[in-house]
């Protein structure tokens, strides 16, 4: 077997693996909770590049995205309607990525969703019900992020979400969590050295990502290529259907932790400012919600999950901004 071949059907065996794990764990620690439904898998989908909006789309209105959020308030309350809602429910509901390794990924030995993003919501949880396992976590591709607030089919959502003006005439989000930028994935042996290398190949990204848009705008002019989730993205680069993988870097980061043949290449050519997606209609929740970022910020529970999840030595988070 070549050692495409051998790339390829680790990364497969992997898919169906996760795939088997969620049919038998589910898409919760709560036993009852009902299983999610999945975008099936596509074809590799070329995306045209004037078909897809532009990630400045919504900049008309000028907005701040480091301080659209809504101020905490003193002592953190668990009061107002959604949260009274909340807690009459017995758990908060979230939507997390279950593909995504290092940030939200379901653990092969355990059968649980973790990371990074899963044990900053956990943490709401804890100051909601005095328990971190008092949460329900639901399975969704990025294309489903928005949707999946806007439907109320959960309070949260924290999947590696950029806050930007298009999105906030949507949904509103909590202060800024965490700093990612967009780079490049490229095969080992490939001579790219960053985006500016790639114009006229292949360019894989998720469906629904600004990174899609991001590469679609590249002045280099890739040809973005979307799929449901970042691990058909790899699979792809395994099997030359793509020429490279371009999102953040934490993404990236956890793509090439699963394989020794594929670099990350150049330096970030976005700033990618990463908030917990609530709806509109939700303020109360929205505000202590940022009441828990600001704990977390403060007594160091955020540099311990930064160190535990994502294997390196913590820098300070971001430092929060508001608009009230």
């Amino acid at each position: 077997m070549t050692t495409t071949r051998m790339r390829v059907t680790r990364a497969l065996a992997g898919a169906v693996l996760l795939s088997l794990l969620a049919a038998c764990a589910g898409t919760t620690d709560k036993a009852t909770a009902p299983a999610p439904s999945f975008a099936p898998a596509q074809p590799v989908g070329v995306k045209n590049p004037a078909e897809i909006p532009s990630a400045a789309a919504g900049s008309q209105n000028n907005c701040d995205v480091r301080h659209s959020s809504l101020r905490p308030v003193s002592g953190n309350p668990a009061a107002g309607p959604t949260l009274s809602a909340i807690k009459s429910r017995g758990r908060l509901v979230v939507g997390v990525d279950q593909n995504t390794y290092l940030f939200g990924y379901r653990d092969p030995a355990s059968g649980q969703i973790v990371g990074f993003d899963v044990d900053i919501l956990r943490e709401v949880a804890f100051d909601l019900f005095g328990d971190r396992n008092a949460i329900q976590f639901t399975a969704i591709t990025s294309a489903q992020r928005i949707p999946a607030i806007l439907n109320k089919q959960v309070d949260l959502v924290a999947e590696t979400m950029t806050i930007n003006c298009e999105r906030l005439q949507q949904v509103d989000f909590s202060s800024v969590y965490f700093e990612a930028g967009q780079r490049v994935l490229v095969p080992k042996d490939s001579t790219a050295t960053g985006i500016a290398d790639l114009g006229g190949k292949n360019v894989c990204a998720a469906d629904g990502s600004t990174s899609i848009r991001n590469i679609a705008a590249a002045a280099s002019k890739p040809v973005p290529v979307s799929v449901p989730d970042w691990t058909d993205c790899l699979v792809l680069l395994q099997q030359g259907q793509v020429a490279a993988i371009s999102t953040d870097d934490t993404i990236l980061q956890g793509l090439a932790a699963q394989d020794p043949n594929v670099k990350l290449v150049g330096d970030k050519f976005t700033d990618e400012p990463y908030g917990i997606a609530v709806n509109k209609s939700a303020n109360d929740l929205l505000r202590f919600v940022n009441g828990t970022l600001e704990r977390i910020r403060s007594d160091g529970t955020w540099q311990a999950i930064y160190t535990r999840q994502l294997k390196a030595a913590a820098p300070n988070p971001p430092p929060a901004g508001y608009r009230d």
